[in-house]
């Protein structure tokens, strides 16, 4: 099988299985213990901090780790609503985000908060612009900082200056551009970042809300004083030694990986235009990742062509939410505009560290061939429909 769906998951890297092992084995005491094992144990989450900050360029007190993005997305949004509460109960979260973020805003609007959500231009991004008309009382707003379905790059910084002119605190999604992309939270200017273990090589369940020295901010999880009180629960420590790691070699790669992936990505669009010149790509006038491509092929339901490549061995995401038989349009998709009979067409090819140009080639071919089953099972439908 050919794996090009890195952006649900990525591949644990084996020096992240080594030191995750090693902890598992050898930090067997409470992180919280003062005797010399608890300590120990202590000693290899700080140096996790410290990994993981160094990536998105925090400092390590910022860092609070979570159970992995949804968890710091909750974490982020509702804390900061629920810190901020004496200026207004609205917050505010962009048409792209990500599910965790709506799920997060559905829990404030179960408390009574006021959402306003900030419409997606045709490009796939956020205009800056759209910040200008939200209410006065809003007090967060959420935006992610590159699309896990297009890969499109939001103008975060941009967004954040418009936002810290209405007295506006700023929310991160950064889990798809972690490891794809430099991060600099400083220079984004985000209140709160949030990125997840098991999409940069590291194991599932973990990850990281950065929460900017001086942001308000209240702990979901309460009762105990872990992560320096901002959030509950005796730490997953072999969890988060494997994110640190995780973080510290996708720093040390991030520029030659990023470099490679593009290349890669270049190659795969160049493959399927020549083979389906009507296939469309998705944002394809926006910066994106390096490493992702959305593309539908006008006439083939995704999926159709999500069976048809993986009985060709080539597992991919469909780029439309499918259930009892009927498909429905991406929500990103629709955002943006994309025409229906086309986004139920979208198929998310998202390739990673072990991705070669081989595997490209291979994906093309074998996209092409797929593409030709699912329009001609698409016409026989119709046929069938007719006769009917």
């Amino acid at each position: 099988m050919i794996y090009f769906d890195h952006n649900a998951s990525t591949p644990v890297r084996p020096e992240v299985l080594a030191a995750m092992i090693s902890a598992l084995a050898e930090l067997h005491a409470n992180p919280s213990s003062a005797h010399r094992e608890g300590q120990r144990a202590r000693a290899a989450i700080e140096r996790a901090r410290e990994q993981v900050a160094t990536l998105v360029h925090a400092r390590p007190a910022e860092v609070v780790f979570t159970s992995g993005g949804t968890e710091g997305d909750h974490a982020g949004i509702v804390g900061a609503a629920w810190a901020l509460e004496a200026r207004g109960r609205r917050i505010a979260i962009s048409a792209l985000e990500h599910h965790a973020v709506h799920g997060a805003a559905q829990v404030l609007e179960r408390g009574g908060f006021a959402i306003e959500h900030v419409p997606a231009t045709p490009a796939g991004t956020v205009d800056p612009r759209a910040l200008d008309s939200l209410p006065a009382d809003t007090t967060l707003v959420s935006v992610m900082l590159a699309n896990n379905e297009t890969g499109a790059i939001q103008p975060v910084s941009e967004l954040v200056a418009r936002a810290r002119c209405r007295g506006m605190r700023v929310h991160c999604d950064a889990v798809q551009a972690a490891a794809k992309i430099p991060i600099d939270v400083a220079s984004l200017g985000a209140d709160y970042l949030v990125i997840s273990a098991h999409k940069i090589g590291g194991p599932k369940g973990v990850g990281a809300l950065i929460v900017r020295d001086g942001a308000p901010y209240e702990p979901l999880f309460r009762g105990s004083g872990h992560e320096r009180g901002r959030r509950g629960g005796t730490e997953n420590l072999a969890g988060i030694v494997g994110l640190g790691v995780a973080a510290e070699l996708a720093a040390r790669d991030l520029d030659p990986e990023r470099a490679r992936l593009l290349a890669l990505r270049d190659r795969l669009e160049r493959g399927l235009k020549a083979a389906l010149p009507d296939a469309v790509i998705h944002a394809a006038a926006t910066d994106r990742l390096p490493n992702t491509v959305n593309v539908s092929v006008p006439g083939a339901r995704s999926d159709h062509l999500l069976m048809s490549l993986d009985a060709r061995g080539v597992e991919v995401s469909a780029g439309a939410a499918c259930a009892s038989g009927a498909v429905e349009p991406s929500p990103v998709l629709a955002a943006m505009g994309v025409p229906r009979e086309l986004a139920v067409c979208a198929i998310r090819l998202s390739m990673g560290r072990t991705t070669t140009p081989a595997e490209v080639d291979a994906v093309i071919a074998a996209f092409a061939e797929s593409a030709r089953a699912a329009r001609a099972l698409a016409g026989a439908a119709l046929k069938g429909e007719g006769g009917a």
